[in-house]
């Protein structure tokens, strides 16, 4: 049976059978469909495939931020015991002559990306030895060199696009560092088919003998070929009109309100805490799944979808996941991107209840799967959602369960936790993992909206919330509990954090009364060499800051006056922003920052309501500024910077001056 080839029916029963299958393909674990399709013919020798419709996505989304690290995935393999060196670089070696995908680079021909398969490489692994530390600092330097190896980039053109490190920490503890491109796996390669074949290639390279491992009957090129070409020939428009229905009027963002503005350019600066469930926890969440004939996916998606609803009050939301397409019985053993992204629409409501929640849930997954061959560039395009750089489109906020780690061998095991690369393609990122010892997971969410604490207490909120779940299925998603003992003691008011995140300093009250410019000022005087703000292509020491800030206040200070006028800035997000705002607050004016991105309506409408007595802007903004203006006067930002140093503040700023 093909779990993929089952048309959604709602209100059927899932047999456990069923459910279980269900399970698995969530997951990525696939039974084959023996029978059902001829197998996937191999390329012939010297054709080059092209990429996979996973893999194009992957390619295209990496040229906009070519010089981040934005789809490098760390990985961890411990190994507890006697290692052998030689024998571990052999397989590794070994697993690069079997599985081409991992010795692949991607040329542009014809205007299209191709794979081109390299020579297998000789694997000399770097060994760093930290034994010589003390104790305690050896497990942070060990992560600090992996995570320093995990935020380098990966050229998608000269390769490779699989690294290794080996670091020692003890006489039989070793950590086997990889980081790898997105293109060339995925989480069934890493459980299911990497670290088996990596441990039973060692013991056998160890005990004398040769390779217990078949060779694949196919590459991973013969199946992007073959994907390629079945898409080409089955071109149905009936799933694709399934997808625009679906996500007809969907809302374009889901108001999840962050810590900060969210800024005109998505960053993709991110940060990776990590979770544990409680066992007991997790087996009644496991339970509650089967008798409600879903499964662990489908509860903990609706579980997540009620905190989001709790969070935003919105009751249509839209989050993304992903489903293999191994459904086939060479795939199964192979190395290689297998996913295709699907966009899960839930709509909530006050008076739902938890179960009908969940019964609708099932109902769109199933739906889902069953149109899961459309390539979410198709949906994309066929859609046509509003561009906008500051968000991903369609969904900004994802959900993944991994598929289960098959028991390793004793002395090893894997996990993605341990390093974390500073990227976050999606505004919230929830991944979960179902292990022996109960759901662990992690969280990649952008530190351009969130704070650490913020998404600490999300993850909190989501352990009470749960827990709620399994206690009483049928309460209503609006009554459901998602505040911690110490919010609902009133000990801790909702917005508060749990926990300082630094330690408390105190200041003395000539600190506190400092203003902004004075502080920059002691600044400039302890580190005038000191890098104070940095971007593309453009560096400013303190020193160099406070020049830049010093001609503003110059050409500015005629117009602030004695009385301390606004000044309207119409300014990118850069460090020229910087230098205008001290600038005008060492002119003694107070600024009004407007974005370039907002509507002009709007923007017009603040320069008028602030009394602003100019607008500062620069000569990308100037019609724009000119056009706001209303026949204040309009001054070049870029063309003070470029003209005759300033002579400094103008007048001394008190706390009675306008703010």
């Amino acid at each position: 049976m093909s779990i993929e080839s089952q048309p959604a029916v709602p209100d059927a029963p899932l047999s456990e059978q069923k459910r279980r299958l269900l399970e698995k393909y969530l997951r990525g674990d696939v039974p084959p469909s023996p029978g059902a399709h001829d197998l996937i013919p191999r390329r012939p020798a010297g054709l080059a495939a092209p990429l996979s419709a996973g893999q194009h996505q992957i390619w295209l989304h990496s040229q906009m931020a070519p010089g981040l690290p934005l789809y490098n995935e760390p990985l961890t393999v411990h190994r507890i015991g006697p290692l052998d060196v030689a024998a571990l670089e052999w397989s590794l070696c070994e697993i690069l002559r079997r599985h081409e995908a991992w010795r692949t680079t991607v040329a542009v021909v014809g205007g299209e990306p191709v794979q081109v398969v390299q020579a297998v490489p000789r694997v000399a692994l770097p060994v760093v030895d930290l034994r010589s530390l003390p104790e305690i600092e050896r497990e942070p330097e060990a992560l600090r060199l992996a995570t320093e190896d995990a935020r380098r980039p990966i050229d998608l053109v000269r390769g490779p696009l699989a690294r290794f490190r080996l670091i020692r920490l003890r006489d039989e503890e070793h950590r086997l560092y990889i980081t790898l491109h997105q293109m060339i796996f995925d989480g069934v390669s890493m459980y299911s088919v990497f670290l088996p074949e990596l441990t039973a290639l060692y013991e056998a390279r160890v005990g004398g003998r040769p390779s217990p491992l078949r060779e694949p009957s196919v590459q991973y090129g013969d199946f992007a070929l073959w994907q390629v070409r079945r898409l080409r020939e089955a071109a149905s428009s009936s799933a694709l009109d399934y997808w625009r229905r679906q996500l007809e009027g969907a809302p374009a963002l889901l108001e999840l309100a962050g810590d900060r503005p969210r800024p005109p350019v998505q960053s993709f600066r991110g940060d990776q805490p990590t979770f544990a469930l409680p066992k007991t926890l997790s087996e009644q969440l496991k339970a509650l799944s089967r008798r409600e004939e879903t499964t662990l996916f489908m509860t903990l998606l609706a579980a997540f979808n009620v905190l989001l609803y709790r969070y935003t009050g919105q009751e249509d939301i839209l989050v993304g996941t992903v489903t293999t397409r191994r459904g086939r019985p060479e795939l199964d053993r192979l190395l290689g991107f297998f996913l295709n992204t699907l966009v899960l629409r839930t709509r909530l409501s006050e008076e739902l209840s938890f179960r009908e929640l969940l019964r609708n849930v099932r109902e769109t997954t199933l739906e889902a799967l069953s149109r899961g061959d459309v390539p979410i560039e198709e949906v994309v395009k066929s859609l046509q959602p509003d561009r906008d750089s500051s968000r991903n489109p369609l969904f900004q906020v994802m959900f993944i369960l991994e598929p289960p780690l098959p028991p390793p061998r004793p002395g090893w095991n894997l996990t993605q936790m341990d390093v974390d690369t500073g990227i976050s393609r999606f505004d919230l990122y929830l991944e979960a993992d179902d292990r022996p010892q109960g759901i662990i997971g992690r969280v990649r969410y952008s530190t351009d909206l969130f704070e650490r604490a913020t998404i600490d207490r999300l993850l909190q909120r989501f352990e009470v919330l749960l827990e709620g779940i399994v206690a009483d299925p049928g309460q209503r998603v609006a009554a459901l509990p998602v505040l911690t003992p110490l919010e609902r003691s009133g000990a801790l008011r909702p917005g508060d954090a749990a926990e300082p995140d630094r330690p408390v300093v105190s200041f003395t009250r000539e600190a506190i009364e400092q203003s902004i410019v004075q502080r920059f000022a002691r600044q400039v005087q302890k580190h005038p060499a000191r890098i104070a703000v940095r971007e593309a292509g453009r560096e400013w020491t303190y020193a160099a800051l406070d020049e830049a800030a010093d001609r503003v206040a110059a050409a500015m200070a005629p117009t602030v006056g004695e009385e301390g006028a606004r000044i309207a800035l119409l300014l990118d997000h850069d460090a020229v922003m910087i230098a205008g705002i001290l600038g005008v607050l060492k002119a003694g004016g107070a600024y009004v920052p407007l974005d370039p991105g907002h509507p002009a309506e709007r923007l017009s409408h603040i320069v008028a309501d602030c009394l602003a007595s100019a607008v500062l802007t620069n000569e990308r903004n100037r019609s724009l500024a000119q056009a706001l203006a209303g026949g204040r006067m309009v001054h070049s930002l870029d063309e003070i910077l470029s003209g005759p140093p300033g002579a400094g503040r103008r007048r001394i700023v008190s706390p009675d001056d306008t703010a």
